[in-house]
C-alpha cells in the first residue's frame, strides 16, 4: 500500500505551551493528529502490552493506575491516571530527569479518532538548558516518529519493523522524515514566542542529531 510518511509529518499539528504542572510553572510540548479507526481501537493500539511494541517499543510493569512501568532502552515511570479509552498519564523518568506524558483521545467524526499527546517538562536550569540547545523537536520529533510508527499499525495491522532507528532513520526518506518534523517543531516554537534565530539554531541542532549530520558550526 502507499503510504506517503512526509503526508504523514504534516498531519501532525504542533504547539508550544506554558503550563502549570503540581503548582509549578512547566512547558508543554504537544502534537495532536487523527486517526482512521475508533476510539476504542485506539486506546487498545495504544495501552495494550501485545499492541505497543508493534509500532513503538516493548514495555514491562503494571500498565494500570498506579502501576510501573520501563520502555524498553527508553523510560520508565507511574501511571497517574487512567481514564478508558479516554486518557492515560505517567512520569517520564529519563536520563536522571522526571517530566510527564500526557495522553487523550476524543471521537472526531465515525471512524476517526483524534489523538492529543502532550510532553510536560518543569522550568528548571537543566530543562531550560536542554531547551536552549535543542528546542521542542529534541522531544517532539521523537515522538513525531511514534506517532508516525502508529499510524503504518492502525492503517495496515503489521509491525513497525519498517522504520526501525537503525536503518529507516538513517535513510534519504527516514532524513527527509525527520527533517521536515524538526523543521515543523522549529515553526511552532517561533510561534511559541522563541527568538526567531534562537529557535532556527536549535532546530538546526535537533535535525543534526536526528539525521546524523553535522550541525554546521
Amino acid at each position: 500500500m502507499s503510504f506517503d510518511t512526509i503526508a504523514q509529518a504534516t498531519m501532525v499539528v504542533r504547539q508550544v505551551e506554558d503550563v502549570t504542572h503540581d503548582g509549578q510553572p512547566a512547558r508543554a510540548v504537544v502534537a495532536s493528529r487523527h486517526y482512521p479507526t475508533d476510539i476504542d481501537d485506539l486506546w487498545d493500539a495504544i495501552t495494550a502490552k501485545d499492541r505497543i511494541p508493534r509500532w513503538f517499543a516493548p514495555v514491562e510493569g503494571d500498565l494500570e493506575l498506579g502501576g510501573s512501568y520501563q520502555i524498553k532502552g527508553n523510560a520508565g515511570g507511574t501511571v497517574t491516571a487512567c481514564e478508558p479509552p479516554r486518557r492515560f498519564a505517567l512520569t517520564w523518568e529519563y536520563g536522571g530527569g522526571t517530566s510527564r506524558v500526557e495522553v487523550a483521545l476524543a471521537e472526531a467524526g465515525e471512524y476517526s479518532t483524534r489523538l492529543t499527546l502532550r510532553h510536560i517538562a518543569p522550568l528548571d536550569d537543566k530543562s531550560e538548558e536542554f531547551w536552549d540547545k535543542f528546542g521542542p523537536g529534541a522531544v517532539g520529533v521523537g515522538w513525531d516518529l511514534s506517532l508516525l510508527g502508529l499510524g503504518w499499525h492502525i492503517e495496515t495491522g503489521e509491525g513497525n519493523e519498517r522504520f526501525s532507528e537503525e536503518s529507516w532513520g538513517l535513510s534519504e526518506e527516514g532524513k527527509a522524515f525527520s527533517t521536515a518534523s524538526s523543521d515543523a517543531w522549529t515553526a511552532a516554537s517561533i510561534a511559541y514566542g522563541t527568538p526567531d534565530a534562537n529557535a532556527r539554531r536549535a532546530g538546526v541542532a535537533t535535525t543534526a542529531f536526528y539525521t546524523g549530520v553535522a550541525a554546521p558550526k
